[in-house]
């Protein structure tokens, strides 16, 4: 996610992505937020890199929605963060230290996010996040950790702004395991141009949402540079649930394609109106679709852009499906587990490389790293953005099947 979007675990300690220690299932996410009380506001910058964790343990904090609009993302990070934890940890831990974690509940959501922030920076002195999921909980996450020099991995928050400033200054100790919305953007326009052959789209969107709104936007512009034209824009609210108004607009217009760069519950509420309304134009979204609940019957006939498809023969993704499976009873980790699993390992890397617990050594490594990760083989151009490839999945019969992979 994402920006509303919106830029896929040996043991990270036992806590890492969501919701805390991988147990032979994934915990069920708690049905009310943690009451926070740490402030709001950023700390100031310390003067030097935090030091080093003590005891012969490193913390490391998970912030993952596991309340909230989209709770499938928070269980899948967390579950994917773990993996990775427990499988480091069983062949000894990172420098020597065994890796302990600290699950916050961030909800996807700017407030909920910097509370968990500030209280594992402030209260807990962890000094390395992974987090957050959602790119509006992301960006603010950032500049407060950015501030403090600690660092955070973001699995999935693909919203420019998570690793740059306003003034596009990269901050030093951000990073991200996903790309970013402008090239999924970019891939998008150009499956619908150069695949389905679309010469018209009608873009829904919330305008609220740095990550739908980016996207929306980064697939605008790439859809006219090839020569598509847009037919129609329309926005709508956090809170909307009956989209009949711009629906009937869409059928006015009749697009060759509708592009809805929601997260999976929109969709889900989107999709099954448009059916209900006899609209046979596709819907295409981006990554915020990817989650066990997306309403496959729906969807069904959309496409959507992903990071990784479990279909890839490549040894780190079937040897991913194998150890995921059987820590959570045969579930097929989705690309939120991946890229989780991904940003931990990336992490976790990025400190050994590092050879100290010295968050400014660190973001040095992880800046000069080249991995080879269940998503792709990443390393980091200057804004620390990965540059890997995407995949676009088709929503076909019930089931998510893979029909391309395009490079940057």
């Amino acid at each position: 996610m994402r920006a509303y979007k919106v830029f896929s675990v040996l043991a990270l300690i036992a806590m890492l992505v969501a919701a805390c220690t991988p147990a032979a299932a994934p915990t069920a996410a708690p049905t009310t937020p943690p009451q926070q009380t740490a402030p709001t506001t950023a700390p100031a910058a310390p003067a030097t890199a935090p030091a080093a964790s003590s005891g012969g343990t490193l913390k490391v904090a998970i912030l993952a929605p596991l309340s909230g609009g989209q709770p499938t993302f928070g269980v899948s990070t967390r579950d994917g963060a773990l993996l990775a934890i427990k499988q480091w940890n069983a062949k000894g831990g990172v420098l020597g230290m065994q890796i302990v974690t600290d699950v916050e509940d961030s909800q996807c959501l700017p407030d909920p996010a910097v509370n968990a922030a500030n209280k594992v920076i402030n209260q807990d002195k962890i000094h390395y996040i992974i987090g957050e999921v959602c790119s509006a909980a992301s960006i603010p996450v950032s500049d407060i950790a950015n501030a403090a020099k600690v660092i955070q991995m973001s699995p999935t928050s693909t919203n420019p702004l998570v690793t740059v400033d306003q003034n596009g200054q990269t901050k030093q100790y951000i990073f991200r395991a996903c790309f970013i919305d402008p090239f999924q953007g970019k891939v998008g326009a150009k499956f619908a141009v150069d695949t389905l052959k679309a010469k018209t789209a009608f873009i829904m969107y919330n305008q609220s949402s740095d990550y739908v709104r980016g996207l929306a936007e980064a697939f605008e512009a790439s859809f006219t540079q090839l020569g598509g034209k847009i037919v129609g824009k329309e926005t709508y609210t956090n809170t909307d649930t009956d989209f009949s108004a711009i629906l009937s607009k869409v059928s006015t217009a009749s697009p060759d394609l509708v592009y809805l760069p929601d997260y999976y519950n929109i969709v889900n509420l989107v999709t099954k109106q448009a059916k209900q309304m006899g609209i046979a134009a596709p819907f295409m979204g981006g990554d915020g679709w990817d989650s066990a609940d997306l309403d496959v019957a729906a969807a069904d006939g959309g496409y959507y852009t992903n990071h990784y498809d479990p279909g890839d023969t490549r040894p780190e993704v079937q040897n991913f499906l194998k150890d995921y499976g059987a820590e959570y009873s045969g579930k097929v980790p989705d690309a939120l587990a991946a890229l989780a699993y991904d940003a931990t390992n990336l992490l976790l890397t990025g400190i050994q490389n590092a050879g100290a617990d010295d968050t400014t050594k660190v973001a040095t490594a992880l800046q000069n790293i080249k991995f080879d990760a269940v998503s792709g083989t990443i390393t980091y151009d200057a804004q620390h953005d990965p540059i890997k490839s995407a995949v676009v999945i088709h929503v076909t019969g019930g089931k998510k099947e893979w029909v391309a992979t395009i490079a940057p």
